[in-house]
Parts: structure tokens; sequence; C-alpha cells
């Protein structure tokens, strides 16, 4: 159960245009955003920083930006996170199997050396205490330039907040997000845990 209940949409007009937004872009507000918005200035700066995070100008693939989201909530062990990534991965044009073989991506044949790399600096990163190396790093400039490195953290940085703030919460997960996960990431021992819906988080 959600430890703070989302607002209803209609309760917070001045987010009316970011609602319409996710709504366009997902097919629902996201919970997270809905508890967010009981402060307003704090959601429409996290929006911001997502945009920037995942411009669309930038050199690195936005599907693969999901990858490098979930395996920081994997460090995390955020469900709701990895959740979420899995289903945006997936609308960015992820391969179901490459999704599903996440866990498994340094020995998968699915994943380049460069993505690999890169995963294994989103998995250190995103540890505590964190555990990127120099050697590390050096391995992750054979494959990707300072600009695409600058990406790289943005996203991990990005889910540090998202994975404190959905994990403190217990965010109930949404349906489609939910049985994305319950399908794709079966095989990697994802559950919904606490992010699973009672009765009393049903949406408004």
């Amino acid at each position: 159960m959600a430890r703070i209940a989302p607002l209803p949409i209609e309760s917070t007009p001045d987010m009316a245009a970011d609602f319409a937004f996710f709504g366009r872009t997902l097919g629902f507000v996201p919970n997270s955003l809905r508890t967010m918005a009981y402060r307003p200035a704090l959601a429409k700066g996290l929006i911001a920083l997502s945009r920037g995070v995942y411009d669309p100008a930038g050199e690195v693939d936005l599907g693969f930006k999901r990858l490098i989201g979930h395996v920081a909530s994997m460090a995390a062990g955020c469900l709701y996170c990895r959740a979420h990534t899995a289903t945006s991965a997936l609308r960015h044009g992820v391969a179901a199997e490459k999704m599903a073989a996440i866990a498994d991506y340094r020995t998968s044949p699915l994943f380049s050396d460069a993505e690999r790399v890169a995963l294994d600096f989103a998995l250190a990163a995103a540890s505590q205490p964190n555990d990127v190396s120099d050697a590390l790093f050096a391995g992750l400039r054979a494959h990707w330039s300072e600009g695409q490195i600058v990406e790289l953290l943005g996203v991990i940085a990005l889910f540090g907040f998202f994975n404190r703030w959905n994990d403190s919460l217990a965010t109930t997960l949404e349906s489609e997000p939910l049985q994305t996960a319950g399908s794709v990431l079966a095989n990697t021992g994802w559950t919904a845990g606490k992010h699973a819906a009672g009765d009393e988080d049903t949406p408004a």
C-alpha cells in the first residue's frame, strides 16, 4: 500500500498540462508524479530534469537509456522503477527478448561490449557506496565520448531520485507497467512486492 496517496489528477490544475503530456506519451499518469504533485514546483522540476536527460537530440539511444535506468534501479532495489523502465524501453524499441535478458547482460549475446561497460557503469554508480573505479571508467571511455558519458550519468543520477522516492513511499504500480514487468521480467525474479495495489490504492 502506498504510504502517501497520489493526488487525483483533477485536484492540481497547475499540473494539468504535465499530466496531459504523460497521458499522451505513456497512456497513464505515473503515481509517482501524482504524489510529487503535493508540491507542484518539485514535480515540475523533476519533469524538466527528465526532459533534459531524455533529450531526443542526445547521442545515446533513448531505449538504451531506459536500460541504464533499469540497471541503476536493480542496484538500488527499486521494483517500481524497474517496471517503469522495462515498459518504457519496449516503447522505445528495445526488443522484449533483450529486456528479458537484462539481468544477464554481461554474458548475453544480445548486448554489445559498449553496452556491457555502460551497464557496468550504471550498476557501479548506483551502488552504495559508489563502486566506479578508474579501471571501469577507462573501459567506459574506450566506447563512449565524454558527452555520451554525461548523458549516461544523467540517467543514473535521475534514477537516484526516482528510486529513493518510489521505494520510500511504496508507490503503487499502474496496470501497464505491472503487467509488462510481470511478463517480461518474470525470469529475473521481479515481483511487485510492496508496489502491488491494495484496496486502498484504487486510482482516483
